[in-house]
């Protein structure tokens, strides 16, 4: 489990993809945060729960896997590329952010960046079955930084950047077009499929669904 509070935005130094069925390799320069990492670890880069395959020096190589590939935006990772990097939470340490599982559920787009000072209001455009798991002022994972939820429209979401996100991760050089991994809060999935399982209906549970339904 991940609390996405970012530890560390670093470098991409290898991709490799081939056919979606056949997954890929990445490699990722971890600098300081490498020591202590072993094969094995669980490590989110951009959002994403990867695995280390390889250790070389500071650079770890992580396997993809056909379904990371096709839910997240690893694929067009580039070599110098930076990504948001977390290490998983030990049992001793302090919990932060919200639960991360790692598990991206889409692809989101960067839609407008509003700078107010040293702060930032960013908008980004996703598909309706994720916003229809959004609520305002609930938690969202974007490329593994947790955020408060500012507002949900029928198209995208709004969030609220203070200086110490901008500045410690990637969403500090967020441009309009940019493609990110989100993750719904997982309370928030867990609720709604059990509404679908105990809950009487002809057709998918939307928010208008449960309005006509009384709640």
């Amino acid at each position: 489990m991940f609390t996405g509070l970012i530890e560390s935005v670093c470098q991409v130094r290898a991709l490799s993809v081939g056919r979606a069925s056949e997954g890929g390799t990445l490699a990722v320069d971890l600098a300081a945060l490498a020591d202590g990492v072993r094969l094995g670890d669980s490590i989110a880069i951009n959002g994403a729960c990867l695995t280390v395959t390889r250790l070389e020096g500071a650079v770890a190589t992580f396997a993809l896997s056909g379904e990371t590939l096709a839910k997240s935006t690893l694929a067009i990772l580039k070599p110098s590329s930076r990504v948001n990097v977390e290490r998983a939470m030990p049992a001793t340490g302090r919990f932060g952010g919200h639960m991360v599982q790692g598990h991206v559920d889409g692809v989101g787009t960067v839609r407008a960046v509003k700078k107010l000072g040293e702060f930032a209001d960013i908008e980004f455009g996703a598909p309706v079955e994720l916003l229809e798991q959004m609520v305002p002022k609930g938690s969202v994972a974007i490329d593994g930084v947790s955020l408060t939820i500012a507002e949900v429209g029928s198209a995208g979401f709004r969030v609220a950047a203070i200086p110490e996100t901008l500045g410690r991760t990637t969403l500090g050089s967020a441009r309009i077009g940019d493609k990110v991994n989100v993750e719904i809060d997982v309370i928030v999935k867990v609720v709604r499929r059990q509404l679908e399982t105990l809950l009487p209906t002809d057709g998918p549970l939307t928010v208008e669904r449960l309005r006509q339904m009384g709640f």
